[in-house]
């Protein structure tokens, strides 16, 4: 049974990149998504931009973006909920989840990456933002995540739809 499906999101906010864990892992057994991804895309999405704080993302927004539109709304960003719909450009392609990686696959790979947090610093440039310290990578990896973990729905019965 596919777990895919149309429905409301629920509203998150973390504090910790491990409140991301937390919930996933919570949610893992028992879950519904309310959007195109799975559990394990939405997971292995996440992880892969984790990654790239430290990788490299290996591509940039282009210069005017960087330049004239990143810096008004970088701060709002970093603290305010984001929002859904944004369309990677085909550069950015690669940090898109695989098409069918499984939950505890996805999991394990968002884990992996937050653990990474603990003992590496992010110094890799955003692509729309550049350089920024590693609060400010936190805070967007948190403002990230909880737009795509909203997707992520529990189940009032306990089974995985």
């Amino acid at each position: 049974m596919s777990e895919k499906s149309s429905g409301t999101r629920r509203s998150v906010r973390y504090s910790t990149l491990s409140d991301i864990v937390q919930d996933a892992e919570q949610l893992l057994s028992s879950h519904h998504t309310a959007g195109n991804w799975t559990f394990g895309q939405i997971c292995q999405h996440l992880a892969k931009t984790m990654n790239c704080s430290f990788d490299g993302f290996g591509f940039t927004a282009p210069w005017f973006a960087r330049w004239f539109i990143a810096p008004f709304i970088k701060n709002s960003l970093l603290i305010k909920p984001m929002r859904s719909g944004f369309k990677l450009p085909e550069r950015g392609k690669a940090i898109l989840p695989d098409e069918n990686v499984s939950n505890e696959a996805g999991l394990q790979q968002l884990k992996t990456a937050v653990e990474r947090f603990s003992h590496e610093v992010p110094t890799a440039p955003h692509p729309f933002f550049g350089q920024m310290a590693s609060e400010e990578v936190v805070q967007l990896q948190l403002r990230h995540a909880e737009m795509h973990m909203s997707f992520i729905v529990p189940n009032s019965n306990g089974q995985s739809k």
